[in-house]
């Protein structure tokens, strides 16, 4: 796990945090512990990539409208909710305002480590497909306007014949911008071609 990813524990409850903090630097995690949303918001322009463990029900600024005010700056942080007993309704509304999982007081220490250990994981996954898709994006913008059509028939599933017939075009100029497109695209095969397509998602 790279040492860069912090775990940053949001908790009024300073015996919550410095239990949390305990528990989780024992388990060879980095953890910044912060007293309120509002402390941790103010941190925000200095902080390091990792996982927010918050409390839900918070003085002054909840767990809901952290998790508001996180999506309005583009802080795309793995948020793991912690509610009380009977906050099953909060939890909920947390998950679907974007919170990845929740986790209910008092909880078994291995449940919370299992989450962030999970949630970093697809976290550091989703950075890599991003930057994976920035350069699919970019190769993609290398293309003429013809490539990009030769492109959508490929990922169509239509053979050389039926993509020329629609364009207008013979099969052998068809197979010449099939090359071409290999090259701009750094496709070993038909096959990573369209993954690749389909991953950046513009493709018809």
């Amino acid at each position: 796990m790279p040492g860069s990813q912090i775990i940053h524990v949001i908790d009024d409850d300073v015996d919550v945090r410095q239990s949390l903090a305990f528990l989780l630097s024992t388990a060879g995690l980095a953890v910044r512990v912060h007293e309120s949303a509002v402390a941790f918001l103010a941190a925000l322009p200095e902080l390091q990539d990792g996982c927010i463990v918050t409390d839900v029900r918070m003085p002054d600024m909840d767990g809901l409208e952290l998790q508001r005010r996180l999506r309005a700056n583009k802080i795309g942080l793995p948020v793991i909710v912690m509610t009380g007993h009977g906050d099953v309704a909060l939890a909920v509304e947390a998950m679907k305002a974007g919170a990845v999982d929740f986790i209910e007081k008092p909880f078994d220490d291995e449940v919370l480590l299992g989450a962030i250990r999970s949630a970093l994981a697809r976290h550091a996954e989703g950075a890599k497909n991003e930057k994976r898709r920035a350069e699919i994006r970019g190769r993609l913008d290398l293309l003429s306007e013809r490539e990009r059509e030769v492109l959508d028939g490929l990922v169509a599933g239509k053979p050389n014949k039926i993509i020329a017939y629609d364009l207008g075009i013979s099969a052998r100029t068809v197979e010449v911008y099939r090359a071409n497109l290999m090259t701009k695209m750094q496709a070993d095969s038909l096959s990573e071609l369209v993954r690749m397509a389909i991953l950046d998602g513009s493709v018809a």
